[in-house]
């Protein structure tokens, strides 16, 4: 039983790779040429409602339409005028109207004396010389027998039968009314993009493999996320050399990484390098109040998706509905967990040779369920991480080829004031650096624009509206220098490019700018004692020269405060606690936070160890700043002077003043 069970699987092995073989030979199908064998489906359209009304209309003028002229509507009175007068020879009781037919031509005269004459009527008349005269039917007595005393002829006629025309007018007029009211008020309750009752179908945005106009040249900055991605690109074009050596493209590719990094862009530049339809869609866009449309959303896209292979399948912000799946969450049915359960089994169930590749988007990679992630499904991810120097300065050049830069422009010194920014903030800095050059009316754009614009970026708009009496000022001036200055007295600190008492943004009323000079991804224990230093210098420069403090340190201490617990309970550098962590666990419930994983005795040592290491880094900064007085002083001075001292300007005060 198991020897025919195996040889039968063997056969069935055989069969599906003959096919696929034929598949891959057959031309035009499964090509990087966007192209598909599949015909077109008909699509129903409004207009051919429209276009069939203005064809009956035509037809009935042409084949229904009467051959008497138009009836005139005149009086009764008049009506009467006419019979007496001998213009009507004829008068049909027609409803509730009389009809009378008179002559019109030239001999119209002549013909009527002789009817008149003979008082006989003719039984029928050349309808071209009749003009008709209608008039509503009054109750008059007197009506016939004028009729008769004139020899009028007159008789009743049956009610005409309807024309084809009126037939379908009848019935086709109302469902065409019906029609355009239901598509205008589809395209106003959904935006134009779906229609009242197709809840069930995806609202993805098909995008022509030509309109994404966007490649790997236009993405710099992860390369490493380029190269991972070009072995989709090139599956997509030549599908049958992985095909034929046995080989299974990833079906699901999870680009990873911090907001702004560029997850989207290369998605599209995946599309635009492997010339293929691109489905783009929001995890949010499967959730809908209606249970079930979230699961009927993914079975359409996927199914669209087969039909337009191969392509690409974009989902940004999938986290929307690939949260991991609890037994705590609240109510008896979840939308968003039977979404997700779909999209595992279309996943799942789905054909990687097709020439389909589901492409992912989230920053928040820790909240996906397992299942999401698992071999089969999403198999490979790809870290969009933020870039380094050579990575910012690729990205800005990128985005200033079309500028007009100034000569002194030095794109490297730019990428080192923007360390840990995504390349969503360097294209809006090269964005503000051209509007603040076009604002203050320069040929080019320079190097103050750019410096201007990160100032910006990080610390807010100026706001020199904002006016300070000179006591607050001069606080804010020692303050700003206090950080500076132990910034220059703390060995493997950052250099200090910048220092300003103009406030900024919502809060500050100053700031202090330090560029690294190179990227750094470890921190030594001592390197993170001397942030804590040069965060608590503002407040001690306050201490060391007017005796008190203010709460203009409020955001330094919370920063320092948060720095010491993460080397307590995150980075094992506690003496009690050594190479150990202290986490919190998570919550199962969104929105409820975790309690902890070690006793109340444990969270007071870890309050009591960050108050001593604060208090004892701020007692040494405190001394330190005192020490150097004189520096302080002047700094200060010098500051309030200016408003802004360059790095260069504030070194150079520093190593003529300072003590180290």
């Amino acid at each position: 039983m198991s020897m025919d069970k195996e040889n039968n699987d063997n056969l069935l092995e055989a069969s599906e790779g003959k096919n696929h073989r034929k598949r891959c030979e057959e031309p035009g199908l499964h090509t990087g040429d966007g192209k598909s064998s599949s015909r077109r489906k008909f699509t129903f359209s409004i207009w051919y409602f429209v276009i069939a009304f203005i064809l009956i209309i035509i037809l009935n003028n042409l084949f229904f339409s009467s051959r008497l002229n138009e009836a005139i509507s005149i009086d009764y009175s008049l009506f009467k005028e006419y019979v007496e007068d001998g213009r009507i020879v004829q008068v049909a009781f027609d409803g509730d109207q009389y009809i009378g037919y008179g002559m019109t031509k030239a001999d119209a005269a002549e013909k009527l004396r002789e009817i008149a004459a003979s008082r006989q009527i003719p039984s029928s008349i050349d309808t071209s010389a009749i003009i008709a005269y209608q008039t509503y039917r009054i109750d008059d007595d007197s009506f016939v027998p004028l009729l008769d005393s004139k020899d009028v002829e007159y008789y009743a006629t049956e009610p005409a039968e309807p024309s084809v025309f009126s037939y379908l007018v009848s019935m086709l007029l109302p469902i065409l009314i019906f029609f355009i009211f239901y598509a205008w008020m589809s395209k106003r309750l959904t935006g134009g993009a779906q229609g009242v009752m197709s809840f069930n179908q995806n609202k993805s945005k098909l995008v022509a493999e030509s309109d994404t106009g966007v490649r790997f040249a236009d993405v710099a900055g992860e390369d490493e996320a380029k190269a991972e991605l070009e072995e989709v690109v090139d599956f997509l074009r030549n599908p049958c050399k992985y095909s034929d050596m046995g080989a299974h493209i990833p079906k699901g590719v999870l680009l990873v990484g911090p907001p702004g990094t560029g997850k989207t862009l290369l998605a599209k530049a995946v599309a635009g390098e492997a010339g293929v339809p691109f489905f783009r869609m929001s995890g949010a866009d499967f959730v809908e109040m209606f249970v079930g449309v979230g699961a009927a959303r993914v079975r359409d896209l996927f199914k669209q998706a087969k039909e337009k292979s191969p392509c690409i399948i974009f989902i940004d912000e999938i986290d929307a509905i690939g949260r991991k799946r609890s037994s705590a969450s609240v109510g008896g049915n979840d939308e968003r967990e039977q979404t997700l359960n779909q999209l595992l089994v279309e996943m799942d169930g789905f054909d990687s040779r097709t020439g389909v590749i589901i492409l992912g988007a989230t920053n928040r990679a820790e909240v996906l369920d397992p299942a999401l992630l698992r071999p089969g499904r999403f198999d490979r991810q790809v870290l969009v991480d933020k870039p380094d120097l050579a990575g910012r300065e690729a990205i800005l050049r990128i985005h200033t080829k079309e500028m007009k830069l100034s000569p002194d422009v030095d794109l490297r010194k730019i990428a080192q004031g923007a360390a840990g920014l995504a390349g969503a903030d360097l294209a809006n800095i090269a964005n503000e650096a051209a509007l603040q050059a076009v604002r203050l009316g320069h040929d080019a754009i320079t190097q103050e624009d750019f410096e201007e614009a990160i100032e910006k970026s990080i610390a807010g708009l100026q706001r020199k509206s904002r006016v300070l009496d000179e006591k607050e000022r001069t606080r804010v001036a020692y303050h700003e220098t206090g950080h500076a200055l132990t910034a220059f007295l703390t060995p493997g600190s950052s250099p200090v490019s910048k220092i300003s008492i103009i406030p900024r943004g919502l809060g500050a009323l100053g700031y202090t700018l330090q560029y690294p000079t190179e990227d750094r991804y470890l921190l030594s224990e001592e390197e993170l004692l001397g942030s804590v230093d040069v965060m608590l210098g503002g407040r001690a420069a306050e201490e060391a020269i007017f005796g008190n403090i203010s709460t203009g340190a409020s955001n330094d201490i919370s920063r320092a405060s948060d720095t010491v617990r993460q080397m307590i309970t995150e980075y094992g550098m506690s003496e009690r606690y050594r190479n150990m962590t202290l986490p919190r666990t998570q919550s199962g419930i969104e929105g409820v936070s975790g309690g902890r994983d070690y006793s109340e005795a444990t969270q007071e040592y870890i309050d009591s160890e960050t108050e001593r290491i604060i208090s004892e880094r701020y007692s040494k900064v405190l001394e330190s700043l005192q020490r150097n007085r004189k520096a302080l002083e002047m700094i200060a001075k010098t500051l309030l002077e200016k408003e802004v001292l360059e790095g260069s300007e504030f070194e150079a005060l520093a190593k003529q003043f300072a003590v180290k």
